[in-house]
């Protein structure tokens, strides 16, 4: 697993990647301090302050409002970062992916799918 960096994320935009990221002690794949197996390497855009996270909790944390799902409708826009890659995938794309990066191949958690209602409308 790749090192911690002290304070990465916090309350300010980790610089780490392109896109504008926060978390609690994330790592340069989008682990954080909350889940962070070889396999929690994406984080995903929160459409109510379009802020990535690595995790809902990480938002709680940090965010000042509450969090708001992608509705079905926008399930085609680009939500979900590749922690190992970089490579941006839409809602559909990342909640059809088998757990997979389309791009790199790299695993993703297949638990995440258990709390995919917290992100996405998925009901």
């Amino acid at each position: 697993m790749p090192p911690r960096r002290d304070g990465a994320g916090g309350s300010e935009l980790d610089d780490r990647f392109d896109v504008p990221l926060r978390g609690v002690g994330v790592d340069a794949e989008t682990r954080c301090e909350h889940y962070d197996t070889d396999q929690d390497v994406i984080a995903i855009e929160f459409p109510c302050c379009g802020v990535y996270h690595p995790c809902f909790e990480c938002h709680e944390a940090l965010a000042d409002h509450d969090p708001r799902r992608w509705p079905a409708d926008q399930f085609d826009e680009p939500a979900v970062l590749c922690g190992v890659c970089g490579e941006r995938l839409s809602v559909a794309a990342y909640l059809d992916s088998d757990h997979t990066c389309p791009a790199c191949a790299a695993a993703f958690n297949p638990g995440c799918a258990s709390h995919a209602h917290l992100y996405f409308d998925t009901e």
